[in-house]
Parts: C-alpha cells; structure tokens; sequence
C-alpha cells in the first residue's frame, strides 16, 4: 500500500507542476500575442486556481487509480475530458472572483489544451517508455485479457483482476446474450456474439483469452472452445461448476486449456467411497504397474489405503520411476514392493502370488503398439494371451477376490493382431468366470486414452515441436477418447461393481476426428495448421480401421448404477472348444511361421478379420 501511495503521490506532483506550467504558458502566449492582456497580478491567483480545480477533477475521474502503464483510448478519453470539466470549473470561479468582464475566457481555453496535451502526452510517453524498457530487459508485462462470458463468473474474476496486482489485464468481454452486450461490467466493455472473438484478439491485440463459462452447456462450450482455439491465442479454462473450490479465488482455479476440454463431454465421475471400500486394507497388484495406464492404477489405488501395493513390471525403469513418486508422495505411509516380472514367466509370477498373496489384481501388462503387434504377432500372442493366462490362472489357484483386466475398443470386431489377442483375454475372463468359484473376474473396455505411451498426442507434440508435418493417417479417421485418470478410475469402479464375467464399457460421448485434435493441438503452441505447421496424410496402417466400436452387435448394453458404464452382455464360450484352440496357438509360438499363428489366433477369435492395409 505504502509504495501505491507513493506512486499517487508522485503522478500528483508531476501533474501539479505540469498544469501550472501550461497555465504559464498560456498567460506568456496571450500577452504575447496579443490576444488578451491579463494582469501580472491575477496570475498567481490563476496558476493556483487552475492546477487545484484540474487536480480535482482528475481525482474524481478515477486518473489516480489507472495504471497508466495498460491505458488505452477510453482512458485518455477520460483524462481529456475531467481536465476539460476542471478548466471550465477554474473559469467559472475566476469571473466570479478576479475577471468579471470576462477577459480570461481565451487564455483559459489556451490553458485546457496546452495542459490536455501535455498530460496525454506525459502518460503516452511513460506507456511507451516502459513497453520499450521491459521488451528490452525481459520483464513479463500483464496479459491484454479477454474474459469470455459475461456472469457472475466473469464479475468476480474483474473484481480479483482489478483489486489486486495479477498478471492479467482486461481488455474486453464477449458474450452470445444481446442484453448484455455493448454494456460493461466494472468499466469493460461487452462485445458480442461469440462468433467475432478472432476479430476481436485482433482489433483489441488480446494475449490471453480467459473461458469464465464454468456452467455453459457442453455444446455450447465446444463450440465457443473451437472459435477460441482458431484464434491462437493462450487459453484459460475456469474448471466446471460442480469442481469449484469456495475458498480459492477465481483466477487461481484457471488452467491451461488441455486437449482433454475439447473431447466434448464433461469428466466422467465415480463413486469413491465404493472405490474407497474396495481397496482399503486390500492386496492389490498391479501388473503392468509402470506403463501409462498402470503408474495411474497404483497413484489411485494409493490414496486408497491398500495393505499392500505389489508393482509388477517387466521395465525396469518405468517401475522405478513410479516407485520413486510414489514414495516421495506417501513417504513411509504407504506399504508397497516393487517386482521386476514378465507375465509370460509361470515360474516366476507363481513365486509372486505365494509370497504375497494378492487378494486384488490389475490386469495392464500388454503389448498394445498397433503396428509393431502386426509385425511382431507372436509377441502379441505370448505377452497378451499366454501372459493373461498365467496370471488368471494363478489368481484362481491362490483365491484372489477380483481379477481385473484392462482391454480395449480394439477388440470388437478386431481387424488387427493387437486387437484380436485383446479380445482373446477378455474370452479368457469369461472363461475363468465359469470355471472359477472363489475369483470374480471381469474385463474394462475403453477408448484411446489422451497422452498415454504410444498415444498419437506425444507423437504430435515431438512433430509440432520438431517444427512438424504432423502426420494422420486419413483425414477421417475417428476415436473414442477419455483422459488416463477417467480410464483408471473406470478400472477401480468396474473392479468395486463386478460380480463376475462383466465386460463393463464406458459411455465416452462422441468419437472424435483425429485431424480435428492435430488442429487444435498446433494451435495450443500458438500455430496455425496447414500454414505454420502442415498436417499430411499418410494412409491407414496395417490392421488399423477408420472407426473403433465398443460393443459387439450380440453383446447389447445393460445399464449400471452410474449411468456412464454399462455392461455388455455375455457371449458364450465353448469350454474345450477354447481350450484346445488355445493350447493349438500355444503350440506354434516358437516357429517362425506368421500365416500359421494368425490363422490360430482366428480360430481363437471368430470375429477377427485381418486388414491390411496397402
């Protein structure tokens, strides 16, 4: 506060000896020329008499609150006109004082516009002086903001921005509602509809556009989302109603928009006191614990106070790399080993289950790389079928309550070797479900998950920041998408709602086009697609489809208590049938003979039908 003063003080100053010096000039130039004759006498009375009337009006229009550094025209405006106000105030009270045959009225007029200059001038000079000097030396300036919508949202984030010194600097508010447009909300101006948002950043030189619709309807905040994006600009999201923090001040809870805000549903919620009921005082091991998928599994299942958390991976360093997270976060409170093991290892993974005795297991282990699978099909085959296998097969011999298998969308109608050893697990949770009376085994379908390993968001990232092409395989290539938090969240629900044999499958509202993520993606490091950085279309990859189902036309969806999962409906397996298609995929996995094992893996899965793509 101490330093404000001080400022206040000194802009007085300035202006004080800037208006009396205009008053003097003013009185030099009217006897000099001849325009009127003042007495030497009177003018000390009228240098007094205009600084003070002029310093009051300054006062009163708010010039002294300003920061003039971020002024722009409605506030020289302002200044022009409170300086005109306080000359014809000085005037008044000078005939009524000294000059009643009115005498002054031309050297007044000389006054206002020489003053009016000269503080203008003052306040553009020190406005451009210190863009100049903080170009130069690197110190950050406000943001020029643009707040986007204008409610109740938008009224407290002008209040924060305005009553406290935060990097943000409002320049204007777009709303779609014609009430409110061409008013203003604590002195900034709306504008409107949404649809000139990038005529605006342009118009007004916006750096940062700042979403403040936190309870708009997803519709509509997609779509204002993709004008937002179009522009370039830096966006901030205020988080959705329901996820607000009272106590936290508006423009704290603001983020940086992530790919995720444009998938165009809201987050997906789930219950975690079933969660929290469900691992609590549990053994839960994770296979696959250091993958994307996995490292989020054993972060969630932390907070949840297990016995025991048994991290099983093959990698050596992305185990250590959530171990060490996990600990630096829970220190000593959280009891947890970490086994290097391949699911493809009986011997060893049998070793696991006796030492530790897991009553919970996460199923992530899996080669789950598309093109690689389809170069590589006994890989596939020995990590995904064999390996969930094993480890299915012991969690019955050792009676674990819940086995949990991570699959994917790829395994509908799979046209793809990744796909179809997924679909082939997920026969095997059937299959175990029948046989087995003392483990609950279920299965978790689901989409892409944004930003996990192998994803095409960090292969965009490396191309954009390579400085590109971005490539897309065909520009109508489309996906179901959630984020690794809902994906693992999904995991935990279906884990704590199973019963048994359940194929639980997340409602992900609309797919969305890959190209459209390209674009958006190039625009968030401030590009333009096709212009900045190009997007070229490579052609669809071996076994890869245009589109990605998450139910079999014979399975149909029953609903569940939380309206965004359901279960798909059980297909039969035939028992020996199975088994014996299995040891006969088995049987072939040492030879090098590609033709054989992917006619194997279809007799496995009826519903396979290999692509390849040219």
């Amino acid at each position: 506060m101490k330093k404000l003063n001080a400022r206040k003080s000194l802009l007085i100053l300035i202006d004080m000896l800037t208006l009396a010096m205009a008053c003097f000039t003013a009185y030099f130039l009217s006897n000099s020329l001849t325009i009127v004759h003042l007495e030497p006498e009177n003018m000390y009375w009228q240098i007094l008499n205009f600084t003070l009337c002029n310093l009051l009006a300054l006062g009163l229009s708010g010039a002294y609150r300003s920061i003039w550094r971020y002024a722009n025209s409605r506030d020289f405006t302002a200044c022009i006109l409170s300086l005109c106000v306080g000359s014809a105030a000085s005037y008044i009270l000078t005939v009524l004082t000294v000059d009643r045959d009115y005498r002054s009225n031309i050297y007044m007029v000389l006054a206002f516009l020489i003053s009016s200059v000269l503080i203008v001038s003052m306040r553009m000079l020190y406005q451009a002086l210190y863009l100049v000097a903080n170009r130069n030396w690197g110190k950050p300036l406000r943001d020029r903001t643009m707040i986007v919508g204008a409610g109740q949202a938008c009224k407290t984030i002008l209040s924060e921005m305005l009553g406290n010194d935060c990097s943000y600097y409002p320049v204007c508010i777009v709303d779609d509602s014609k009430e409110k447009i061409s008013r203003s909300i604590s002195g900034v101006k709306v504008y409107g509809p949404t649809a000139r948002i990038p005529e605006l950043c342009d118009q007004l030189q916006v750096d940062v556009i700042l979403f403040a619709m936190p309870s708009i309807s997803e519709e509509d905040r997609q779509r204002i989302l993709q004008i937002c994006t179009s522009t370039g600009r830096k966006i901030k999201m205020l988080p959705y109603l329901h996820t607000m923090i009272e106590d936290q001040g508006l423009l704290n809870q603001a983020k940086e928009l992530r790919l995720e805000d444009l998938l165009g549903r809201e987050p997906i919620q789930f219950d975690n006191h079933e969660i929290a009921s469900f691992i609590r005082d549990e053994v839960c091991m994770v296979t696959g614990g250091g993958g994307s998928i996995g490292s989020e599994l054993c972060r969630q299942i932390a907070r949840y106070s297990p016995r025991l958390l048994i991290i099983v991976d093959i990698y050596e360093n992305n185990a250590y790399e959530i171990q060490q997270e996990l600990l630096r976060e829970y220190h000593q409170s959280l009891n947890m080993t970490v086994q290097i093991a391949s699911v493809r290892d009986f011997k060893k993974m049998d070793q696991l289950f006796r030492r530790f005795r897991p009553t919970v297991v996460f199923h992530a282990a899996a080669h789950k790389h598309v093109p690689l699978m389809e170069t590589n099909p006994e890989e596939a085959v020995k990590n995904n079928i064999i390996g969930t296998f094993n480890t299915a097969n012991l969690a019955d011999l050792y009676r674990v309550k819940k086995f949990v298998l991570v699959s994917t969308d790829k395994a509908v109608n799979p046209t793809n070797v990744m796909g179809a050893t997924k679909r082939c697990c997920e026969m095997i949770m059937q299959y175990m479900a029948e046989q087995s009376t003392g483990t609950e085994y279920v299965a978790v379908r689901f989409g892409n998950v944004l930003g996990s390993n192998g994803s095409v968001i960090p292969l965009f990232r490396k191309q954009i920041e390579d400085g590109g092409p971005v490539t897309v395989t065909h520009p109508d290539i489309i996906r179901y998408f959630m984020t690794i938090p809902e994906a693992v969240s999904l995991i935990l629900q279906a884990g704590a709602m199973a019963k048994g044999g359940e194929i639980f499958v997340l409602d992900m509202g609309q797919p969305v086009k890959i190209v459209t993520l390209a674009e958006n993606l190039i625009r968030q490091y401030g590009k333009e697609p096709y212009r900045d950085i190009n997007i070229i279309f490579t052609g669809l990859r071996p076994g890869e489809k245009l589109f990605e189902e998450l139910l079999m036309s014979e399975e149909g969806l029953q609903s569940t208590m939380n309206h965004k999962i359901f279960i798909g409906n059980q297909i039969p397996v035939k028992i020996d049938d199975f088994i014996d298609k299995l040891n006969a995929i088995k049987g072939v996995m040492d030879g090098d003979n590609t033709e054989e094992i992917l006619s194997r893996l279809h007799d496995l899965v009826p519903t396979f039908e290999h692509h390849v793509n040219e």
